[in-house]
């Protein structure tokens, strides 16, 4: 398999994992969780357009018929299932949320063996349940079990849509290349995500200190637009449901990132999850896994 391309994707989870130091910063600027999205959108986009132009202007052309396919990864995979996540969290605990949204991997193996008859092999499942276990002894294991109907539902279908982001993003690589498809479906989750937003008083946080505008860039660039780029290359090389696997490195890092920034207390049942999920990739990747 290409270890590159596992590389890459990993690379993507640890960056999508560095979320919270800066989303906290603007949260606590003023921003709302549907700005911060469309952050995300509008700062990936407007760079990877600019730089299209420059360097690869005819990619910037997509045919009519693949816009749906596009709209499909931004606007569901990335806007609307944002959205049920964050009234996910507002409803559930944070933890209880991030598990709801990381089984998102089984759901990526169906959907795969569905769409593209990809086998579903017992060292995929091993692997899968290494990992998820290993997610759930990291962010922690929930203390209530009368959870709010709406809370799960609304996780659930996060990790559903989250599903499709890569099944849609596997279809899309075979019609257009990582940097296209990843401009578009940003674009087009900010452009769905415009009207929860109030933009005078987004511009109006961003000019109020400079500080702010480092966190937009830190924001867009660092933890959407570089694993963007790097999640759909790999995806372009990868089976989906071996990407899904390995982006069980997002919470990990998260987890890391919590303890090395935020000094939030290092269990011995946050070690052994790092540790499963890290042997979750051993087993992923060990000889004669075909």
């Amino acid at each position: 398999m290409n270890t590159g391309a596992q590389l890459l994707v990993a690379l993507a989870a640890m960056s999508w994992g560095l979320v919270g130091i800066w989303s906290r910063q603007l949260t606590a600027a003023g921003f709302t969780f549907a700005e911060m999205v469309a952050i995300r959108g509008a700062v990936t986009a407007i760079f990877l357009f600019i730089f299209l132009f420059f360097t690869a202007r005819e990619q910037i052309k997509i045919r009519l018929k693949d816009l749906g396919l596009l709209f499909c990864m931004g606007g569901l995979g990335v806007a609307v299932c944002m959205m049920c996540y964050f009234h996910t969290m507002e409803t559930i605990t944070l933890s209880t949320a991030s598990i709801l949204l990381y089984t998102s991997p089984y759901m990526v193996m169906l959907l795969s063996a569905l769409v593209f008859k990809e086998k579903i092999t017992l060292q995929k499942l091993c692997a899968l349940l290494i990992a998820f276990s290993g997610c759930v002894m990291t962010l922690g294991i929930a203390e209530h079990t009368n959870l709010p109907l709406s809370g799960v539902m609304t996780g659930l279908t996060a990790a559903f849509l989250y599903s499709t982001y890569t099944i849609f993003g596997k279809i899309a690589m075979r019609r257009c290349s990582p940097l296209t498809a990843s401009a578009y479906s940003y674009g087009i989750a900010m452009l769905v995500l415009l009207p929860f937003c109030n933009p005078g008083k987004m511009i109006a946080i961003a000019g109020a200190d400079s500080a702010n505008i480092v966190n937009i860039l830190f924001f867009g660039l660092l933890c959407t637009l570089l694993p963007a780029i790097c999640y759909m290359t790999g995806l372009k090389k990868l089976e989906p449901s071996r990407v899904a696997i390995i982006a069980f490195m997002e919470p990990l890092t998260a987890a890391v990132a919590g303890i090395v920034v935020f000094n939030e207390l290092l269990s011995l049942a946050k070690i052994a999850g790092i540790a499963m999920i890290f042997f979750a990739l051993i087993v992923l990747n060990w000889k004669g896994r075909r």
